[in-house]
């Protein structure tokens, strides 16, 4: 945290018109003749307050009881609860009292007043009000074919999802391989690959996994796919709650001021103050070291400018805040090779951070199974503006071997210079589960970096890498047990769109294991790029040339050409691609040192949701089902920008939606006929994770008419004549010159009309086809007379 204090100019000076504490006239004894009693409205430090307060003007001073003071917000100390206090004998109090306004504008200094603290920019870490979740079943697939001279292959990955029909989400995923060649014919395997049910709990930021997950980790211990059962933190549920330490800032001003906050030169919030202290809190939205500057302006139009330094990390958790997870189950083998192979022996793991403070936030981290126990504490500290330290050590124990893990990090950065290094060593017999069924993990696995950025050079940056891993395992890699590489890069972005990348590694135990690569980018308009690069490995050398037209976003057409020349054979490949409403499709031919062959791909969605069925691009996240009650052809918008029609049910899949977030879906109701009652024109879709919300905009076709009612002499009814449709409950007004607009008409319709000379009576007929508000009349009112 980091304190200001603004100068507190209105109680040195008094305003215009104001009457010093020392201007005025001492008390009069026996003066209480002339007492007059007031309720008047107060500004305080120019800040209106919403109540009338009690005062009493006795010779030209004003009083006030202790009580009502103290609610304005005075602190008074040595005075009495209920005793009446002249305000001219507060210290550097000054009034003002407004005859003719019945007002009293009084300035007082800030150590006289106790006002709570304003809390501005902050941001409420509830959950959002969740749409309900429709029933409704998802499947994504990709298909992937490629075929040559002799051989042919066909790849299909499906997911399918069923949401809605009880709480929670049930997904379920798997493959299906073929091959032909010209010896064998054709043969193949599916695979399942993930199946789970995933129940989740917004207003407490949890989730329960049954089935297929992963242990939870932390960034010293390694993560196991299991079968089973997890419970843990989820803040994702929670997508507006920061969980990271904020900067804040505290001051105090004595009269309303604005403030606007910069980060970087960059303004993240502008904002009123009221009087008394705040506190301003901001997500930079930088890592490392960054500079706050604050400007204040008051009332009177001057101005304050503060500047405060800090540092910002993802690392750490907010004070009081804890994130953990607890699994249990058996792990999970053969993934993608076998749909059911699960190990026997069941495991468990669980791990736990929590923020100490904004600057230290302390982990552990527990796991047991096959005989095996670990545990292990660390912490991640933030030293100031001086950068991140994080450490950890875990001891394991399986039947009599012990072991041991420690691991050491630090990183530092202020957006020109950046500096990281983390090392992890084990030793002893260390294990974890994940050993049980892999590899161990390494003996030594070091990193550094470091680099720096200039709008002149471009970025530099360094780097060095060490790896030993256990010589039991070392034979199963590819390699020998022990690797040190080092690193050289060199990024620089030029105008005209186009940026340069040369680096340099090289193995620094074997002299012959070296690479360097140079790629040059330049952007040629229209969505249009070329890429070229230049590698040499090893002592070969390649040269590719990409000329692409990547497929927007938005849908539309894309292609790629690209043409590699070098030791390893000449070649290239040629491919175009489309992405449209209901998938995406692409086809594409290869050739490689004389070897050919072509493929094709397509993706997308399939959705039944609420008796329809719709096709769509692949839906990885959230989804709605809009309707308009049957009316199609509505457009409809999402976060303002068109994202289609309803079709000829009324019906439109809009996708996709950020999961547990605010999406603003609206129509355009301009494009509807007049003949139509809109409720809504726009609402706000929260859906719950990978699930479909059904979204309801009420639009109902009605009858309505814009009646022209004449009286007896042929002269409009005079305005704010009261109508009433037979059969009705509410009565309508007359408008200017007889117009009057009336709604939910029948075929046949009579009008009760009640004029100041009594009542009269009109009648009409709707018209059979219309495409509009129809104008009827005019109509005379005439005698009310039975059918």
């Amino acid at each position: 945290m980091l304190a200001l204090l603004a100068e507190d100019a209105a109680a040195q000076h008094a305003p215009d018109g104001g009457v010093a504490a020392a201007e005025l006239p001492p008390a009069q004894p026996g003066g209480h003749a002339s007492a007059q009693v007031l309720y008047l409205e107060v500004v305080l430090n120019r800040t209106r307050l919403p109540q009338l307060v009690r005062f009493i003007r006795r010779d030209g001073r004003m009083f006030a009881d202790s009580r009502d003071l103290r609610g304005m917000g005075f602190t008074l100390p040595g005075h009495e609860l209920s005793a009446e206090i002249a305000l001219d004998r507060l210290p550097g109090v000054q009034t003002r009292y407004d005859l003719a306004n019945q007002r009293i504008d009084i300035d007082a200094p800030l150590s006289q007043l106790t006002l709570p603290t304003t809390r501005l920019n902050t941001r409420d870490g509830r959950a959002a009000p969740i749409t309900a979740t429709a029933p409704g079943l998802l499947l994504n697939y990709d298909l992937y074919a490629s075929h040559d001279k002799s051989n042919s292959g066909l790849t299909a990955t499906g997911e399918l999802r069923a949401f809605g029909i009880g709480p929670g989400v049930f997904s379920t995923s798997a493959v299906t391989r073929g091959y032909r060649s010209d010896d064998d014919g054709w043969r193949g395997q599916t695979v399942r690959l993930q199946s789970n049910w995933e129940l989740s709990f917004p207003a407490a930021a949890l989730t329960l996994t049954v089935g297929d997950t992963f242990s939870g980790f932390l960034d010293w211990t390694r993560p196991v796919r299991l079968g089973g059962v997890q419970i843990g933190r989820n803040f994702g549920l929670q997508p507006y709650r920061v969980t990271t330490p904020m900067p804040a800032f505290l001051g105090e001003v004595a009269v309303p001021s604005v403030v606007d906050l910069y980060v970087n030169g960059v303004r993240q919030y502008r904002g009123e103050l009221p009087v008394g202290p705040f506190q301003l809190s901001t997500v930079p939205g930088i890592s490392g070291v960054g500079n706050a500057h604050l400007v204040i302006t008051d009332a009177f139009g001057r101005t304050r400018n503060l500047d405060f330094p800090f540092y910002s990390t993802r690392q750490l958790l907010a004070k009081g805040l804890s994130d953990w997870s607890l699994s249990a189950g058996t792990v999970r083998q053969d993934y993608g090779v076998r749909s059911f192979s699960y190990a026997s022996e069941p495991v468990f793991s669980g791990n736990l951070r929590h923020g100490i403070s904004d600057n230290l936030t302390l982990e552990s981290h527990a796991e047991a199974g096959g005989g095996l126990r670990n545990a292990g504490l660390g912490g991640v500290w933030l030293i100031g503006r001086a950068g991140v330290f994080s450490a950890s050590h875990a001891r394991s124990r399986l039947d009599r071997e012990h072991g041991s893990q420690t691991t050491l990090g630090y990183a530092w950065n202020n957006g020109h210079f950046n500096v990281s290094a983390d090392s992890q060593r084990t030793s002893g017999d260390y294990r974890d589960i994940a050993s049980l069924y892999g590899p161990r993990a390494p003996e030594i696995s070091e990193r550094a970096l470091a680099g720096f950025t200039t709008a002149w050079l471009g970025n530099v940056g360094i780097n060095y890498v060490r790896l030993r891993q256990d010589d039991t395992d070392a034979a199963s890699t590819v390699g020998p047990a022990t690797a040190r590489y080092a690193g050289v890069s060199w990024t620089r972005n030029f105008a005209r769109d186009w940026s340069v990348n040369l680096s340099y590694n090289r193995n620094l135990d074997d002299h012959n294991d070296r690479s360097l690569y140079l790629s040059i980018a330049v952007s040629l308009g229209h969505d249009h790029r070329l890429d070229t690069s230049w590698q040499r490995n090893n002592g070969r050398d390649s040269t590719v040339i990409d000329l692409t037209r990547p497929v927007p976003g938005d849908g539309g057409a894309g292609w790629r050409v690209q043409m590699h020349t070098g030791d390893g054979g000449d070649g290239g490949l040629a491919e175009v691609g489309w992405l449209g409403a209901h998938g995406r499709v692409g086809l594409g031919l290869a050739r490689l040192g004389g070897y050919g062959h072509g493929y094709a791909q397509a993706s997308g969605g399939l959705v039944w949701m609420g008796g329809h069925g719709f096709a769509s691009r692949r839906i990885d996240d959230a989804f709605a089902v809009i309707t308009t009650d049957g009316i199609g052809g509505v457009p409809v918008q999402l976060e303002n920008r068109p994202i289609g029609h309803t079709d000829a049910d009324g019906v439109l899949l809009v996708a996709p939606l950020n999961a547990w977030q605010h999406n603003k879906l609206s129509i355009d109701p301009m494009s509807l006929p007049a003949a139509m009652r809109i409720a809504d024109t726009e609402l706000i879709a929260t859906p719950s994770d990978r699930a479909g919300a059904r979204v309801r905009f009420a639009i109902t076709p009605i009858r309505a008419a814009l009646v022209v009612l004449h009286d007896r002499a042929g002269k409009p009814l005079p305005l704010n004549t009261r109508v009433r449709v037979e059969g009705s409950a509410a009565d309508v007004i007359v408008g200017y010159d007889g117009e009057t607009y009336i709604e939910d008409l029948g075929t046949h319709n009579r009008l009760r009309v009640q004029t100041p000379s009594g009542t009269c009576v009109a009648r009409f007929d709707y018209p059979e086809t219309v495409n509009a508000i129809p104008r009827i009349g005019p109509l005379p009112c005439g005698d009310e007379t039975p059918r």
